[in-house]
Formats: C-alpha cells, structure tokens, sequence
C-alpha cells in the first residue's frame, strides 16, 4: 500500500471515530445546558427556601413558613376574580387595574417621550435646550411627584398615571436621541442626495434605523414603571396591587404580602419577555 492510501486508510478511519463520538457528544451537551437552564435555578430557589426557613425558625416566627406560605396562596388563587364591593375584591382584579394605570401612563410617555428623543437626536439645539432639564428631573424620586398628582388632580387614578408618566418618559427621550444620533451620516447624506422631506427622512431613514434603541427605551420603561405603580398605590389608596399589599400589612396578614411579592414579581417578569419579544421580533425585521 502506497502512502497515499495509507494516508487517505487512516483519515476515513479517523472520520468514523468522529461520527462514533458524536451520538455520545450531543447528549454531554444536552446535559449541559439542561443543567444550565434547570438544575443551577432550582439550587438557587433551594438555597432561598433553606435561609427562609432557618429566618422564620429561628430568627422570627412572624415570618410566615413555606407551607403556610403556599396555603395562603392557594385561596387567594382560588378565586381571584371574585368582586363584594370596591373594597373587597379578588388580586386578579387589583393586577389587572394596576396594570391599566401602568399601561395608560406607559403609553403616554411613549406618545410624548419618543418624539421629544427624536427631536433631540436631530437638532443639537433643542438637545441643549432639553438636556438640563432632563438631568436635573430624571434622577428625582417617582413618589416625589405623588403630591404634584394630587395636587393637580385632586383624584387616584389620574395621580397615579401622572407618576408613571413621569418617571417612565425619560428612558424612552434618552435611548431614542441616542439611537438617531447613532444613525449614520452616509444614510442623511443619501437623504439629501434624493431631496427626501424631514418627513420622509423620519419615516423611511431615522425611524427604522433608530428603533432597536426606541424599543430598549420602552422596555426600560415599562420596567420602570411596574416598580412604581406599586408604591405609588401603597400611599393613594383605592384599588390596585399597592393597595391591597399594603391593606394586607394593616392586617397583619403576612402570608398573603409574600404572596403579593411573588406575584408582582411574576408580573414583572411577563411584561420584561413580552418587551423581549417585540424587540428580537423587530431585530428580526
């Protein structure tokens, strides 16, 4: 056998090996990331429930135990859309309007802070005009601005939709500017050659262009936005999330204020992936 053959005898014989190894190779890999999705998370919550324990054990039985816990989460799931009165309704009711004044307040910052950010990314002027003000608001507290809303208002639900506006408006000016400021020059320079109107060139350049940064905005946003909600409906009152967990503290019902937590938390975590979504959806596009 010539070297040739030789060399050509060993390479198939090496190739078979691979193919061999890889059956063994994919599961190692499986293993893997199931490991990294599952396994890793369920020792972290493990980790939780055994300092949760060793807390209400041994540091304060007010804490409520994990049994105890999950009963109390069971009723209050068992009807959460019951409704005796404005004062005595299900939690899916008081998610459900904590959500309509996060979504109203949301979309008002939307309809008013992604035009200002574009405008802001177009004309360093009004960028210099804007930005001091920006600056000096953006780091002010949400529930500073509840007496304002009240004040204005003189009502809770318009209060607290003001607040969510307020403070959900700035993430959405800043990513925007930054994302029309962020558009190539070539692209504006096209614009001109084509004598496109400051319409068209928002519409058909700076619009498509700048919204990964438009949607990374609105995703800040809304996160933003849920936190405050809460709080906000701790001190107005009325019906709401806020309310209820902070009516639940009055009575003394821890149980159900961890259960709230939790499911505030799960809230948090829906609104977050459905941003997720859109963003990779207009990624995609």
């Amino acid at each position: 056998m010539d070297a040739n053959a030789l060399m050509i005898d060993v390479g198939e014989k090496l190739e078979q090996q691979e193919k061999a190894a890889e059956p063994a190779r994919v599961p190692r890999e499986k293993i893997i990331a199931l490991s990294r999705a599952v396994i890793m998370p369920l020792i972290t919550f493990g980790i939780v429930a055994l300092v949760w324990t060793y807390v209400h054990e041994h540091v304060s039985n007010q804490i409520p135990s994990i049994p105890d816990t999950w009963d109390a989460a069971k009723t209050i799931l068992a009807h959460p859309f019951y409704n005796n009165g404005p004062n005595d309704m299900g939690i899916g009711w008081q998610l459900l309007y904590s959500l309509g004044r996060v979504m109203a307040g949301f979309a008002l910052a939307a309809i008013v802070g992604i035009p200002v950010g574009f405008m802001m990314g177009m004309s360093p002027a009004i960028q210099n005009a804007w930005q001091p003000l920006i600056q000096i608001l953006r780091p002010v507290s949400p529930l500073a601005w509840l007496p304002i809303g009240l004040l204005l208002f003189k009502a809770v639900n318009p209060s607290a939709i003001f607040v969510i506006f307020i403070t959900s408006i700035w993430p959405m000016i800043v990513n925007t500017a930054a994302g029309v400021k962020a558009v190539p020059k070539d692209y504006l320079n096209v614009a001109a050659v084509l004598k496109l109107s400051r319409l068209e060139i928002i519409r058909k350049i700076l619009f498509p262009a700048t919204l990964p940064h438009v949607i990374t905005g609105m995703r800040l946003s809304l996160g933003i936005a849920w936190m405050v909600i809460v709080a906000a409906e701790m001190l107005t009152g009325g019906i709401g999330i806020g309310f209820w967990l902070w009516d639940e503290w009055n009575n003394l019902n821890i149980p159900h204020i961890i259960v709230a937590i939790i499911l505030i938390g799960l809230v948090g975590i829906t609104l977050e992936a459905v941003m997720n979504l859109v963003q990779r959806w207009f990624d995609y596009e």
